[in-house]
Protein backbone atom coordinates (compact mmCIF):
# COMPACT_ATOMS: atom_id res chain seq x y z
CA UNK A 1 0.00 0.00 0.00
CA UNK A 2 3.11 2.33 1.33
CA UNK A 3 4.37 1.70 -2.54
CA UNK A 4 0.94 2.92 -3.88
CA UNK A 5 1.14 6.07 -2.44
CA UNK A 6 4.07 6.93 -3.40
CA UNK A 7 3.48 6.13 -6.92
CA UNK A 8 -0.08 8.02 -6.67
CA UNK A 9 2.22 10.73 -4.96
CA UNK A 10 4.69 11.18 -8.06
CA UNK A 11 1.45 11.02 -10.56
CA UNK A 12 -0.12 13.73 -8.99
CA UNK A 13 3.04 15.92 -9.47
CA UNK A 14 3.49 15.19 -13.16
CA UNK A 15 0.41 15.48 -13.64
CA UNK A 16 0.87 19.44 -11.99
CA UNK A 17 3.69 19.96 -13.77
CA UNK A 18 1.96 19.00 -17.14
CA UNK A 19 -1.13 20.94 -16.61
CA UNK A 20 0.55 24.27 -15.72
CA UNK A 21 2.52 24.02 -18.53
CA UNK A 22 0.42 23.73 -21.05
CA UNK A 23 -1.10 26.76 -19.34
CA UNK A 24 1.44 28.85 -19.75
CA UNK A 25 1.07 32.08 -22.10
CA UNK A 26 2.06 32.78 -25.91
CA UNK A 27 4.98 34.72 -26.13
CA UNK A 28 3.85 38.02 -27.48
CA UNK A 29 6.47 39.73 -29.68
CA UNK A 30 7.90 43.19 -28.30
CA UNK A 31 7.60 46.40 -30.15
CA UNK A 32 10.90 46.30 -31.46
CA UNK A 33 10.13 42.80 -33.72
CA UNK A 34 8.15 43.55 -36.64
CA UNK A 35 4.71 42.70 -36.38
CA UNK A 36 4.09 40.41 -39.29
CA UNK A 37 6.89 38.10 -38.40
CA UNK A 38 5.94 37.25 -35.41
CA UNK A 39 3.73 35.16 -35.71
CA UNK A 40 5.17 32.87 -38.39
CA UNK A 41 7.23 29.88 -37.42
CA UNK A 42 10.39 28.82 -38.44
CA UNK A 43 9.31 26.69 -41.08
CA UNK A 44 8.31 29.72 -42.56
CA UNK A 45 11.65 31.67 -42.27
CA UNK A 46 11.82 34.07 -45.09
CA UNK A 47 14.57 35.17 -46.49
CA UNK A 48 14.66 39.34 -45.64
CA UNK A 49 16.28 41.18 -43.20
CA UNK A 50 15.01 41.88 -39.75
CA UNK A 51 13.17 38.68 -39.11
CA UNK A 52 10.14 39.22 -41.26
CA UNK A 53 9.54 35.05 -41.32
CA UNK A 54 7.59 35.50 -44.64
CA UNK A 55 7.15 32.66 -47.02
CA UNK A 56 8.84 32.57 -50.41
CA UNK A 57 5.49 31.77 -51.65
CA UNK A 58 4.20 35.05 -49.63
CA UNK A 59 7.36 37.01 -50.58
CA UNK A 60 6.55 36.13 -53.94
CA UNK A 61 2.36 37.07 -53.63
CA UNK A 62 3.77 40.24 -52.28
CA UNK A 63 5.43 40.49 -56.26
CA UNK A 64 8.45 41.17 -54.49
CA UNK A 65 10.96 38.68 -55.74
CA UNK A 66 14.54 39.96 -55.56
CA UNK A 67 16.39 40.66 -52.64
CA UNK A 68 16.82 44.24 -53.13
CA UNK A 69 12.72 44.48 -53.86
CA UNK A 70 12.70 42.83 -50.46
CA UNK A 71 15.01 44.96 -48.45
CA UNK A 72 13.31 48.12 -49.57
CA UNK A 73 9.99 46.59 -48.29
CA UNK A 74 11.27 44.91 -44.93
CA UNK A 75 12.66 49.42 -44.38
CA UNK A 76 9.63 50.63 -45.35
CA UNK A 77 7.09 48.30 -43.14
CA UNK A 78 9.12 49.08 -40.61
CA UNK A 79 8.95 52.56 -40.86
CA UNK A 80 4.87 52.00 -41.64
CA UNK A 81 4.13 50.05 -38.04
CA UNK A 82 6.99 52.63 -36.24
CA UNK A 83 4.75 55.77 -37.40
CA UNK A 84 2.20 56.59 -35.20
CA UNK A 85 -0.71 58.69 -35.31
CA UNK A 86 -1.21 60.50 -32.10
CA UNK A 87 -4.16 62.56 -30.71
CA UNK A 88 -5.25 65.03 -27.93
CA UNK A 89 -6.33 64.47 -24.70
CA UNK A 90 -9.69 62.99 -25.04
CA UNK A 91 -9.54 63.33 -28.31
CA UNK A 92 -9.99 61.67 -31.57
CA UNK A 93 -9.88 64.22 -34.59
CA UNK A 94 -6.75 64.27 -36.93
CA UNK A 95 -4.11 66.92 -36.84
CA UNK A 96 -2.93 68.07 -39.69
CA UNK A 97 0.71 65.92 -39.11
CA UNK A 98 -1.80 63.08 -37.91
CA UNK A 99 -3.17 63.13 -42.14
CA UNK A 100 0.45 63.99 -43.16
CA UNK A 101 1.16 60.49 -41.68
CA UNK A 102 -1.55 58.66 -42.74
CA UNK A 103 -0.97 60.53 -46.45
CA UNK A 104 2.15 58.59 -46.25
CA UNK A 105 0.60 55.23 -45.08
CA UNK A 106 -1.78 55.19 -47.79
CA UNK A 107 1.22 55.52 -50.97
CA UNK A 108 2.63 52.86 -48.69
CA UNK A 109 -0.29 50.72 -48.81
CA UNK A 110 -1.21 51.55 -52.40
CA UNK A 111 2.05 50.67 -53.42
CA UNK A 112 1.98 46.84 -51.51
CA UNK A 113 -1.71 46.25 -52.37
CA UNK A 114 -1.61 42.73 -50.76
CA UNK A 115 -0.54 44.01 -47.60
CA UNK A 116 -3.19 44.52 -45.23
CA UNK A 117 -3.19 46.31 -41.68
CA UNK A 118 -4.97 46.51 -38.13
CA UNK A 119 -5.26 49.97 -36.54
CA UNK A 120 -5.24 49.87 -33.16
CA UNK A 121 -7.16 52.35 -30.99
CA UNK A 122 -4.90 53.42 -27.72
CA UNK A 123 -5.45 55.65 -24.97
CA UNK A 124 -3.95 56.74 -21.56
CA UNK A 125 -4.07 55.67 -18.25
CA UNK A 126 -6.64 58.10 -17.19
CA UNK A 127 -10.42 57.03 -17.10
CA UNK A 128 -12.18 54.01 -16.57
CA UNK A 129 -11.70 51.13 -18.93
CA UNK A 130 -14.82 51.18 -20.92
CA UNK A 131 -14.49 54.80 -21.75
CA UNK A 132 -10.82 53.89 -22.89
CA UNK A 133 -11.92 51.26 -25.06
CA UNK A 134 -14.81 53.17 -26.86
CA UNK A 135 -12.43 56.30 -27.36
CA UNK A 136 -9.61 53.58 -28.76
CA UNK A 137 -12.32 52.68 -30.73
CA UNK A 138 -13.07 56.08 -32.24
CA UNK A 139 -9.64 56.69 -32.73
CA UNK A 140 -8.73 53.57 -34.56
CA UNK A 141 -11.98 54.42 -36.61
CA UNK A 142 -10.81 57.77 -37.70
CA UNK A 143 -8.09 56.87 -38.88
CA UNK A 144 -9.44 53.92 -41.07
CA UNK A 145 -11.97 56.43 -42.18
CA UNK A 146 -9.39 58.69 -43.42
CA UNK A 147 -7.50 55.78 -45.47
CA UNK A 148 -10.03 54.89 -47.26
CA UNK A 149 -11.09 58.03 -47.83
CA UNK A 150 -7.17 58.62 -49.56
CA UNK A 151 -8.28 55.37 -51.56
CA UNK A 152 -7.94 52.24 -49.50
CA UNK A 153 -9.80 49.53 -50.05
CA UNK A 154 -12.14 49.29 -46.94
CA UNK A 155 -11.27 45.23 -46.94
CA UNK A 156 -7.35 45.89 -45.97
CA UNK A 157 -8.07 47.79 -43.25
CA UNK A 158 -9.18 46.46 -39.69
CA UNK A 159 -9.66 47.74 -36.25
CA UNK A 160 -9.33 47.15 -33.29
CA UNK A 161 -9.10 48.85 -29.78
CA UNK A 162 -7.12 48.70 -26.74
CA UNK A 163 -7.87 51.16 -24.66
CA UNK A 164 -5.44 51.77 -21.93
CA UNK A 165 -4.38 48.02 -21.79
CA UNK A 166 -1.30 48.04 -23.97
CA UNK A 167 0.48 51.53 -22.82
CA UNK A 168 3.68 52.21 -25.23
CA UNK A 169 4.71 54.54 -22.33
CA UNK A 170 4.62 53.35 -18.53
CA UNK A 171 5.48 56.48 -16.69
CA UNK A 172 2.78 58.88 -14.90
CA UNK A 173 2.92 62.20 -16.54
CA UNK A 174 1.82 63.98 -19.55
CA UNK A 175 4.47 62.71 -21.74
CA UNK A 176 3.85 59.03 -21.05
CA UNK A 177 0.19 60.07 -21.68
CA UNK A 178 1.03 61.88 -25.46
CA UNK A 179 2.86 58.84 -26.31
CA UNK A 180 0.09 56.78 -25.37
CA UNK A 181 -3.00 58.61 -27.14
CA UNK A 182 -2.51 57.03 -30.52
CA UNK A 183 -3.61 54.87 -33.03
CA UNK A 184 -0.83 52.40 -33.98
CA UNK A 185 -0.68 50.23 -37.61
CA UNK A 186 -0.14 46.24 -37.31
CA UNK A 187 1.24 44.78 -40.99
CA UNK A 188 -0.93 41.54 -41.58
CA UNK A 189 0.03 39.34 -44.79
CA UNK A 190 -2.38 36.85 -44.23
Amino acid sequence: MKRFSGFLHVMVVLFCIFAFGACSKKAVPSKGEFGAGAGYGADQAGTGPGGLGLSESQWRELGLNTPAERQEFMQRAQGFENDDVYFSFNGYTLSEEARKTLQVKAEFLKRYAKVKVTVEGHCDERGTAEYNLALGERRATTAYHYLVQLGIPSGSVTMISFGKERPLATGHDETSWGKNRRAHFALNFQ
